[in-house]
């Protein structure tokens, strides 16, 4: 099978620290893939040269066949390459339903300084609000973002991101800083999105990677150590060794 993301010898140095070195990873159209990895692996700075925001030094990015390897973040994200960031990046005076027709909007291609206009648009506000209702947020709409609490703004971004349609959504780190109610509503979410889209996830919640992931990749000190599925990665001794004894212990 020809995989939807095919990543070759993907490298990144920041000076003398190597960040990513010589990565391979494939993943699969309608899967859930997992990066894990301990802090400093380089698992944001991975999802960065995949998304775009950050230049590789050397390598290839394939993505439906085409080398995506120096096209710019939002010729990528065009392309359905789009990225959920760690740090939500959402419109906070903007109402909760503004924010997702913005998405919805920009989707359609009009031009988002033409946004008074678009408060008349009903089809626009109907598919905004039925992605409202799939995370659960329906009742929230005509709140600001700021008056959210964390975990519901983390929703609204992913939500956010998948008015984009995505054909594959990098998720960085969705259930940080989440308690355990939030955590398993955004699980569930997680789960939810393989109708949708194909997911590289980055999480440090392991159980709820085993939970989710379809395959497993895990990534120590730049370099990609195993990839497989759940149970394979689970019952690896190398990557006991090198980041689930201490995940476990966290």
């Amino acid at each position: 099978m020809i995989p939807l993301l095919d990543v070759r010898a993907l490298a990144k140095r920041f000076g003398g620290v190597v960040a990513t070195d010589q990565v391979d990873l494939q993943v699969l159209a309608g899967e859930i893939h997992a990066l894990i990895g301990p802090n400093g692996a380089g698992k944001t700075t991975l999802v960065a040269q995949l998304a775009g925001q950050l230049a590789s030094d050397g390598g290839r990015i394939v993505f439906d066949g085409h080398d995506i390897t120096h096209l710019a973040a939002h010729e990528r994200a065009r392309r359905g390459l789009v990225r959920s960031f760690q740090v939500t990046r959402l419109f906070r005076s903007f109402s909760v339903l503004e924010n997702v027709a913005l998405a919805v909007q920009a989707v359609a291609g009009s031009s988002l300084r033409a946004w008074r206009p678009v408060r008349s648009e009903a089809l626009l506000f109907d598919q905004a609000r039925a992605m409202l209702a799939a995370l659960g947020l329906e009742a929230k709409e005509r709140l600001r973002v700021d008056q959210l609490a964390h975990g519901e703004r983390r929703l609204l971004e992913v939500g956010v991101a998948l008015a984009s349609r995505p054909r594959l959504l990098l998720l960085d780190e969705p259930m940080a800083g989440m308690g355990p109610r939030e955590a398993a509503a955004m699980e569930r979410l997680i789960a939810d999105l393989r109708a949708r889209c194909t997911v590289l996830l980055i999480e440090h919640d392991v159980d709820a990677v085993f939970r989710l992931a379809d395959r497993v990749a895990v990534l120590v000190n730049g370099r990609l150590i195993a990839s497989g599925p759940p149970a394979q990665i689970r019952g690896d001794p190398v990557v006991a060794a090198a980041y689930l004894g201490e995940a476990a212990a966290a």
